[in-house]
């Protein structure tokens, strides 16, 4: 393929990736008219998030392991279809219940178009340098995209309702969608999988089964049978899925990739940065319209320094991800978010507009440093013939960690009764999820760590070791 050929491949992936991500984060703004409208609690707001976020993760790692066994372009086209059919049908909804599924008939189709997006890429731009710089970019397309999303979502809301946000989705669906038949190449992996029908249903409960126990024990009460039932088959099942996969000849989670340092690291890192990103929205949101009584539109400006932030640190980080590796934007990243935390949390800073805005800045140019070299991470230095399930497994991880990250705090609003209330403990959950950041990504990132990346890959693809 020509240069231009890939530089049209990758615009039409990050096309995907732009309104995937979107749909993550720009519903937020919009949460307060919502529960207006719709006479909302907190847990219903929490399931408008989650039902979609969690769904994404639940299929994730089956979408990639399909593509690569049916090939990559014709599940991508599935699933720009599905997801755009999805929007449609959340711009119609007649209440939050309706809501909730249409968001996860539209997250079943954006399941098959990150994971296998990220697949056609590894295996379109094959020079080792190239496709880091390609990944690079992937991953400030996708920080972009979440840090954009209050300020679009405001301005929608504000002028032209909250149905509007899934009116965006129709045209840029299309338009991808037309672009795909005419410009992305087919592609397979030369083994094929088989399918993992008890390792999906184990996933689905684990995750299911513990955001439900998060979200509802505001509620129900902790120590309730209900949350303790759902908790207790969560760990059962995580239980059961380590000691089932690996008995499995084509598993739906390859534990061996885990036997690479950098890759685990990857998947902590995704994990920990989009918890924080997660609650960091669900928080601001309510804690701008609701306490400071903001518009949709105002507060979407508020959090302006955290998305202009972004858009500088996320191309940057690939840049510096491409030219020196991951360590150095892992290391800012970290430090950055946990700055953030730490002011808003110990410093008062919500008391306090330039303290909050410096909050803001620190935590926007923290999540532009992670996604570039998390991105690159999971994928470079393994088999070119895995990226798709290795693709997946982070994909996966980083709505796992948004899924988590809206569940926690969104628990801790609740309990407390408003956003004011839940302000600090929220604040110091994020700064956790900094230094999370910070220490993973400083010990997967040396020489003993490239080297398990080496031993993991050779493992996975029963050959030499492959070198990124």
């Amino acid at each position: 393929m020509t240069y231009r050929r890939r530089m049209l491949v990758l615009a039409i992936c990050c096309m995907s990736l732009l309104i995937v991500s979107l749909d993550t984060t720009v519903l937020n703004v919009a949460l307060p008219t919502m529960r207006r409208e719709f006479d909302a609690s907190v847990s219903g707001l929490q399931w408008t998030i989650d039902a979609y976020t969690l769904v994404l993760a639940s299929l994730l790692m089956l979408s990639g392991s399909t593509a690569d066994r049916f090939g990559r372009r014709r599940i991508f086209r599935l699933g720009l279809v599905l997801f755009t059919l999805g929007s449609l049908l959340c711009s119609l909804a007649p209440g939050l219940g309706w809501l909730v599924a249409f968001r996860m008939i539209q997250a079943v189709g954006g399941s098959m178009l990150n994971p296998v997006a990220m697949s056609i890429i590894a295996n379109v731009f094959t020079e080792p340098r190239e496709r880091a710089r390609a990944i690079g970019v992937w991953g400030g397309v996708a920080g972009i995209s979440m840090a954009a999303g209050p300020l679009a979502g405001g301005l929608l809301v504000d002028t032209l309702g909250w149905r509007s946000i899934f009116w965006l989705n129709l045209p840029l669906g299309v338009a991808a969608l037309v672009l795909t038949m005419l410009f992305v190449p087919e592609s397979k992996a030369p083994k094929a999988r088989r399918f993992d029908p008890v390792g999906q249903l184990l996933v689905i409960v684990l995750l299911g089964s513990l955001t439900f126990g998060i979200i509802e024990a505001p509620t129900a009460g902790w120590t309730s049978p209900l949350i303790l039932g759902c908790l207790l088959l969560a760990v059962i099942s995580l239980a059961v899925l380590l000691r089932y996969e690996p008995r499995r000849q084509d598993p739906l989670i390859d534990l061996r990739f885990f036997h690479s340092a950098p890759f685990t690291g990857a998947t902590v890192i995704a994990v920990s940065a989009f918890a924080a990103l997660g609650g960091f929205l669900f928080l601001n949101t309510l804690y701008l319209q609701d306490v400071r009584g903001l518009s949709a539109l105002q507060a979407g400006l508020y959090m302006l320094p955290m998305a202009g932030m972004t858009l500088v640190a996320a191309p940057l980080s690939g840049r510096i991800v491409g030219s020196r590796g991951p360590r150095l934007p892992l290391l800012l990243g970290g430090i950055a978010m946990l700055a953030s935390g730490v002011l808003a949390a110990g410093f008062g800073a919500e008391r306090s507009d330039p303290l909050l805005f410096t909050a803001y800045v620190l935590f926007g140019i923290g999540f532009g440093m992670v996604n570039a070299p998390v991105t690159n991470t999971a994928v470079s230095g393994m088999p070119r013939d895995q990226a798709g399930v290795a693709a997946g497994i982070t994909s996966t991880s980083r709505q796992i960690g948004t899924s988590l990250g809206v569940a926690v705090i969104g628990s801790v609003i609740a309990a407390a009764g408003h956003a004011q209330a839940a302000g600090d403990p929220a604040w110091w959950i994020i700064a956790g999820c900094g230094a999370a950041v910070l220490v993973v990504g400083r010990l997967t990132t040396g020489a003993w760590a490239a080297r398990t990346a080496e031993r993991a890959a050779a493992r996975i693809a029963g050959a030499q070791p492959v070198r990124s």
